[in-house]
């Protein structure tokens, strides 16, 4: 049996049409698609206050102090209680003796034995005393006139401003290197004079008699003591110092 088609039914006969009408809608949508315009995107901040390392959102923060508490007045001061005084004085009488002489009152008469006895011989004061404990030092000429107290003060600056004027090193001692103390002891005697004059070195490795010699030399280049008294003799004193040798 043949079939037979109807050509006003033909699918294919409108497929053209459709196919165009269908190439249309897409190219609209694709073009709308292009030239419509999205919102851009907004970045929203939110803001924090930072108190006391809390994180807290941004508000008015309102502080409240507490009242001020106001001390009160200082009470007022005690009154002072005043003493009073009765002005009485008493005194007390006292028997006055009279001074008169009766003359008719025998006077007794003291013989001096009878008061004291007689003062110790200066026989016994020994001819030599230490500089230590004798009453009155050897003076320096230009001491004399000083006050007992500064006496000693101007013993010991004249004795030092003596060395210092005398002082020589010895060339030899001083190109060796030699350096140390001499120990110095001397007399001076009832006159004022200067004698009996000993030195000894002390921690002095070579030259130690050119150091000894120089020392003896400065002693005996002092001048003439006002002696020493001892109750008021003249006696002979002992006096010793170091003299130190030291090269800068």
């Amino acid at each position: 049996m043949e079939v037979k088609k109807n050509p006003n039914v033909d699918p294919k006969r409108n497929s053209g049409l459709f196919f165009q009408i269908g190439l249309v809608a897409v190219l609209v949508l694709t073009y709308l698609g292009i030239e419509m315009k999205s919102e851009d995107p907004r970045v929203e901040n939110e803001k924090f206050a930072l108190t006391d390392n809390l994180v807290l959102e941004e508000e008015d923060v309102v502080l409240t102090m507490p009242p001020v508490q106001r001390l009160p007045p200082p009470p007022p001061p005690a009154p002072e209680v005043i003493e009073v005084v009765k002005n009485e004085i008493k005194l007390e009488e006292k028997k006055i003796e009279t001074t008169e002489i009766e003359e008719n009152k025998p006077v007794t008469v003291v013989e001096a034995s009878e008061v004291g006895e007689t003062g110790p011989s200066l026989d016994d004061i020994p001819d030599e005393m230490p500089f230590a404990i004798i009453e009155q030092i050897p003076m320096f000429p230009g001491c004399e006139g000083v006050a007992k107290s500064k006496q000693m003060d101007c013993f010991n600056e004249k004795m030092n401003a003596h060395i210092k004027k005398y002082f020589s090193y010895p060339e030899r001692a001083a190109e060796n290197g030699s350096q140390g103390s001499v120990a110095v002891q001397f007399m001076i005697d009832k006159d004022g004079v200067v004698k009996d004059i000993q030195v000894r070195g002390r921690g002095i490795k070579q030259d130690a008699e050119l150091l000894e010699q120089e020392a003896q030399r400065i002693i005996s280049k002092l001048p003439k003591f006002t002696p020493g008294k001892q109750r008021g003799k003249a006696v002979r004193v002992k006096y010793g110092l170091p003299i130190t040798f030291k090269l800068q």
